[in-house]
């Protein structure tokens, strides 16, 4: 029979962690609110950003740009942006398992020179895949500033521009809701404008200064910034989102161990009182 003393000590255990993911919980609802807020206002300038980028780039004459330039096969850059704290659910190994099949399916015949942003993901792909793991940036997003756009994405830019990399994409968490996030697999570099998306510079007359390939370089610098600087948000909202959400399912879990455990207790404790009740009865009727 199991021990009493055993069970109250595993009841209060639970009971601690219980308060312990019912806290988080509230901390993650709470940083989610912020870092949506903060996401719902990075959206309209990345993505006005991209529209300006698009007319500008199909106006211009000096259509031959570094930055346009497609080359197929070669080395690929793959940014992948996981977080720093564990704790979220599936949300940073869905993300490795996703990067191991691009290796081996989508990227199979091809170099592929992975940046890492997060500890998570740093930690679990350097023992996958550790030669591949070219730069790592732990503790970014944990102290995060506009710098850290800039820190990331110029690199890879320069690499790309030098031709030692034919194209760069980056892997991330998108942002739906509090409890949906979807692996988005989004090219960076070559840009490729998209002239058929209707925008509001369709019908305007652009004159270039100082001039076409320098207005233009510049402009697809700062929209490399502004998407990743959307990027990094998207990500955090994803990880609050995804913290949250396992969190409350962990609390639930926690209740519903409490409650077996609370049953069981009782019915030990039932069985122990109706043994020495008979006893009792036994040696009175002995008597």
């Amino acid at each position: 029979m199991p021990n009493l003393q055993a069970i109250r000590r595993r009841i209060v255990s639970v009971k601690s962690t219980q308060k312990i993911t019912r806290a988080m919980k509230m901390v993650a609802a709470a940083k989610l609110r912020r870092a949506q807020e903060t996401l719902l206002n990075a959206r309209p300038y990345a993505y006005h950003l991209r529209d300006i980028a698009n007319s500008l780039i199909t106006h211009a004459t000096a259509v031959e740009h570094p930055m346009l330039r497609n080359a197929p096969g070669g080395r690929v850059g793959l940014l992948v942006v996981t977080s720093d704290r564990g704790l979220c659910g599936g949300y940073n190994s869905s993300l490795v398992l996703e990067t191991m099949r691009l290796l081996h399916q989508d990227f199979a015949d091809r170099d592929v020179e992975i940046t890492v942003v997060g500890r998570k993901g740093t930690e679990a792909l350097r023992r996958r895949c550790s030669k591949q793991v070219k730069t790592a940036h732990v503790g970014l997003l944990e102290r995060y500033t506009v710098n850290s756009d800039t820190a990331v994405i110029d690199p890879l830019a320069d690499q790309f521009l030098t031709g030692h990399l034919n194209e760069v994409y980056c892997l991330y968490n998108e942002f739906k809701s509090a409890i949906t996030q979807r692996i988005t697999l989004e090219r960076l570099l070559p840009y490729e404008p998209e002239p058929q998306v209707k925008t509001m510079f369709d019908n305007a007359f652009f004159t270039f200064e100082p001039g076409e390939e320098a207005l233009i370089t510049a402009l697809l610098r700062d929209n490399l910034r502004a998407q990743l600087h959307r990027i990094f948000h998207e990500a955090m909202a994803s990880e609050h989102g995804a913290r949250m959400a396992a969190m409350d399912s962990a609390t639930t879990n926690a209740g519903d161990v409490i409650a077996r455990l609370t049953l069981n207790y009782n019915r030990v404790r039932q069985g122990a009182i109706t043994k020495e009740v008979v006893e009792i009865v036994s040696g009175a009727e002995a008597l």
